[in-house]
């Protein structure tokens, strides 16, 4: 079982699949969907064309999904750990919750098929599905860096679209080795919360019951971002050779 950081979601749509969707977007409604999401608070989006590998891997039949990325607001991130806090992290996972059930409502009414992957559901990797986006990389702390900043949740839906703009390559894929010369969070970790192998000691973290965000907020990539990180990290490499 994963970490329950949130209550669930209950399900909103108000609008039911097409019988036949359709599997091209057009232009207008691409716009109109990253209009609407960036309106409602997302800070990216992503593209992820699945595998037949990875499908048969996760028992997956679906092709395509979006994944909605929210950036924790750092009013709420740099208060102190509380019970508080966990309930202000969660509100703030509900609010945007409650408008991903409204995009993919307009991705239905569209004529497209789309279908929430819930954040909570134990038999899907969201952060593994993230990957295949070819756009973003996993942290020692396990939690997903986009170039927007870290997402400790995001949501994603899987849909019949299938020509939204993949990627082929992750250019993201040197953050694996920046971090083996890092770890700041597991060494600053208050709680000694991983264990020999790294792996969160889930009994010892308190991100899910009183939101402590230690780890995220002595992440270079938290403090410097994404594009100044990756300046200095070449700058240095190039040095070396």
């Amino acid at each position: 079982m994963r970490f329950r950081y949130h209550k669930p979601i209950p399900d909103a749509y108000e609008v039911a699949n097409p019988k036949n969707p359709k599997r091209e977007i057009s232009v207008k409604d691409f716009k109109s969907f990253e209009d609407l999401a960036h309106d409602f608070g997302v800070d990216g989006i992503r593209y992820s064309k699945l595998s037949e590998e990875f499908k048969k891997e996760w028992d997956i039949d679906f092709d395509n999904v979006i994944t909605l990325i929210y950036i924790i607001s750092d009013d709420i991130l740099k208060m102190k750990q509380s019970k508080e806090k966990a309930i202000l992290l969660d509100d703030e996972f509900q609010d945007i919750g409650r408008d991903i059930y409204r995009l993919a409502d307009f991705l239905r009414s569209s004529g497209y098929e789309a279908n929430i992957l819930h954040p909570l559901d134990d038999r899907i990797s969201l952060r593994a599905i993230a990957m295949q986006s070819n756009d973003c990389a996993i942290l020692r702390s396990n939690m997903c860096l986009f170039k927007e900043g870290l997402a400790s949740g995001f949501f994603q839906i899987a849909t019949s679209i299938d020509n939204l703009p993949f990627k082929d390559e992750n250019e993201m894929l040197w953050v694996e080795d920046y971090c083996k010369d890092c770890g700041n969070c597991i060494k600053k970790c208050p709680h000694d919360a991983y264990d020999e192998n790294e792996k969160v000691i889930k009994k010892v973290c308190l991100a899910h019951h009183e939101g402590c965000s230690v780890c995220m907020l002595k992440c270079p990539f938290y403090k410097k971002g994404y594009d100044k990180i990756k300046e200095k990290y070449f700058k240095k490499l190039k040095k070396k050779r």
